[in-house]
């Protein structure tokens, strides 16, 4: 089962391509979305999606406006992804308020458990897509890891960065649970817990 439910007019592929390269990232870019996108075939070869179409709109469009140190991106970004698809796939039938769902919810990543998603194993899923990166390879952790710190560079001073950074990784290495869903708990926890522990030292 392939997960590409919907072929993106080129003009649309164009527009969205071009968002994430402004302004440069280091992280954040459409590299970042492809492997969102690889995470979501395999979940699609696992226990498959209820609504493919809306998650693969979410994970195009969820960074899609990212403005280091800025509240508001997935905001944005969530209406980015409404206005683009009500402009050119009016006639698909896409769940537009679902997709803009998804993308508001990776701002909570790390305040969420799955109680909070009432029952929806699309959004469960689709975060830990997103925050999968945390059990990757350690040398493609590392590179996550300093791609972050240089997009906030000049945005954010460095003891804060550091400090809520810090904080972050700390947060989630004792949490219960990393991932939301039972699939990507076994695929990755040990190895985020095991990345975790040798950035922070502990």
């Amino acid at each position: 089962m392939s997960f590409e439910p919907l072929s993106l007019p080129a003009a649309m592929q164009a527009d969205l391509e071009a968002a994430y390269a402004m302004p440069p990232r280091a992280y954040h870019g459409y590299p970042h979305v492809r492997a969102v996108l690889q995470h979501c075939q395999a979940v699609a070869e696992g226990p498959g999606w209820r609504r493919p179409r809306e998650v693969q709109l979410a994970a195009l469009y969820h960074d899609a406006i990212y403005d280091a140190g800025r509240s508001d991106n997935e905001a944005r970004s969530a209406a980015l992804a409404r206005a683009q698809i009500e402009r050119w796939l009016p006639g698909a039938g896409v769940d537009v308020a679902q997709v803009e769902a998804l993308i508001l919810l990776t701002a909570r990543h790390g305040t969420l458990t799955a109680a909070d998603l009432d029952g929806d194993p699309d959004a469960a899923l689709f975060l830990d897509c997103d925050m999968a990166i945390l059990g990757a390879p350690a040398d493609v952790f590392d590179a996550y890891d300093r791609g972050i710190a240089e997009e906030y560079a000049g945005h954010v001073p460095g003891f804060l960065f550091r400090l809520n950074r810090r904080r972050f990784l700390k947060h989630l290495l004792r949490s219960p649970r990393i991932f939301l869903s039972d699939f990507f708990h076994a695929r990755l926890d040990a190895a985020a817990r095991a990345n975790l522990r040798r950035r922070l030292g502990v």
